[in-house]
């Protein structure tokens, strides 16, 4: 029998995820020679600001009170070390190519359990079949979503294209409730009305979203999606 102790934690098998940097001293060391300050920081020169601020105010300039850098994560960029950003416009290719595969299978669903409605004289519409197929599209969307975002941070057309979604915070493959969170905002309203319009703003907001070209649907889940 091994005595070799159990490791603990265990080694995380997520390739994608950032690392934590290495090296870096505590802050409780033994104080250097000649009464420096514990913390490495050398005194603020006469007349200045204690907390480091030059004019401005004594947060630096009228910078960030928390010290925030890029959307006020404590001076430090999340997507520092991970993949740049994803093009928008391959985004919505991506998109694209997924609604056309599920869209395939969701009609051939609604043809074989009979929920389809193509009929356009609007005295032969039957909204109960028309929310029945809109519905499956919806629970299907999300479905597929959800799985392959969680499973490997790609649909099928992200992985065609060369993209992925990851966590803004981390890097790491979304969690399955992330993952079910963010498709839910994007695919939900798919079962009532306005699918179409929702969609395409909810993923052409990260045209115009700074810093991190966010969709509405990252910006609820706290993702981005970047290039592998």
């Amino acid at each position: 029998m091994s005595t070799e102790p159990p490791q603990y934690p265990p080694p995380d098998d997520d390739p994608f995820k950032k690392q934590p940097p290495q090296g870096g001293g505590s802050p409780y060391d033994t104080p250097p020679p000649g009464g420096g300050s514990p913390y490495g920081v050398p005194p603020p020169p006469e007349g200045g600001d204690p907390y480091g601020g030059g004019a401005g105010g004594p947060y630096g300039g009228g910078g960030d009170p928390y010290g925030g850098g890029p959307g006020g994560y404590g001076g430090q960029d999340p997507l520092a070390g991970m993949p740049p950003l994803a093009d928008s416009g391959k985004r919505v290719l991506a998109r694209i190519v997924d609604m056309i595969l599920i869209g395939i299978v969701v009609w051939l669903l609604s043809w074989l359990f009979n929920t389809s409605e193509y009929d356009v004289d609007p005295d032969k519409v039957n909204t109960g079949k028309s929310f029945g197929q809109s519905l499956l599209a919806a629970v299907l969307y999300i479905a597929y979503d959800t799985f392959m975002i969680s499973k490997t941070g790609q649909t099928l057309g992200k992985k065609w294209l060369g993209m992925r979604v990851a966590n803004l915070n981390d890097g790491a493959t979304p969690s399955m409730q992330t993952a079910l969170a963010r498709a839910a905002v994007l695919w939900l309203p798919f079962a009532f009305c306005c699918a179409c319009i929702w969609t395409a703003i909810c993923g052409g907001w990260s045209f115009f979203d700074k810093p991190y070209k966010q969709g509405l649907h990252d910006k609820a889940a706290k993702t981005v999606v970047v290039s592998v």
